[in-house]
């Protein structure tokens, strides 16, 4: 399992896109310094706002263009039969991709998240504890969607996972939107539907912090704590899935 991440890891070094999103990230992130330089309000939150931003795009862009191409590309290139007549079994394979593409997104953020910081203390920007539990719940987000993706590309083609993936992202940040709504409306059955969806899709919403970096509110352990324990359980869920369609999968030549 362990050769299985470590091998792919020494791959996707060689993989110019991995070193374009590191590129373009960084650079948007140094260009968030001029745009915080025309405002004369808020700069403090502009910055942070839009730092965290770029660091969770670019986050989102490795996921989807790595993760849906991760299956596939081994089908595509024959390179399963090879992986598989060694004695690895196929849990195996997936629980070593999903490490390894946990070392990869952990180093991209790390990296990103160090030129963030210091430009925060260049700026003399407000610096706090909720700055450092936001990166670490975007890394997590990300990490729910990777295994979502990773589950959608066992069985459809990466464009289609692709599109799903973009379209569970979205949806994820509007469930509690959609809940106020409805109870706005009063509408039991907007009510029902929406807690269906908090049951079906990821916590996404629980897992920003964005907005309350820089405000007055308290956020409790047992939130967080809950919200990562449910982060956590839903990874292992969804990769539990993925084994169970990828152990039932035939790769025909």
């Amino acid at each position: 399992m362990l050769n299985i991440a470590l091998n792919t890891f020494r791959e996707l070094k060689r993989n110019k896109i991995l070193y374009m999103i590191l590129f373009f990230g960084v650079l948007l992130i140094i260009f968030s310094l001029a745009l915080a330089s025309l405002s004369m309000w808020q700069t403090d939150k502009i910055i942070l706002d839009f730092w965290l931003a770029m660091i969770e795009i670019f986050g989102l862009i490795s996921v989807i263009f790595i993760g849906s191409q991760l299956i596939f590309k081994e089908i595509e290139w024959k390179t399963i039969y090879l992986i598989l007549s060694k004695p690895i079994s196929r849990y195996e394979f997936i629980i070593g991709k999903f490490i390894w593409f946990t070392m990869i997104l952990a180093a991209i953020i790390f990296f990103q998240s160090m030129i963030f910081l210091a430009l925060v203390i260049y700026s003399k920007s407000a610096l706090s504890f909720l700055l450092i539990l936001s990166i670490i719940f975007i890394y997590l987000k990300l990490l729910v969607l990777f295994a979502i993706i990773l589950f959608l590309s066992t069985f459809i083609s990466s464009i289609l996972s692709i599109v799903l993936t973009i379209l569970i992202y979205f949806i994820s940040h509007s469930i509690t939107s959609i809940y106020d709504m409805a109870v706005n409306m009063k509408s039991m059955l907007m009510i029902n539907i929406s807690r269906f969806f908090y049951i079906i899709f990821p916590p996404f919403e629980a897992l920003n912090l964005k907005s309350v970096i820089l405000s007055n509110v308290k956020i409790g352990s047992v939130f967080l704590v809950s919200n990562t324990l449910y982060a956590i359980l839903y990874i292992i869920v969804i990769l539990g899935f993925t084994i169970i369609i990828f152990n039932r999968k035939t790769f025909e030549n």
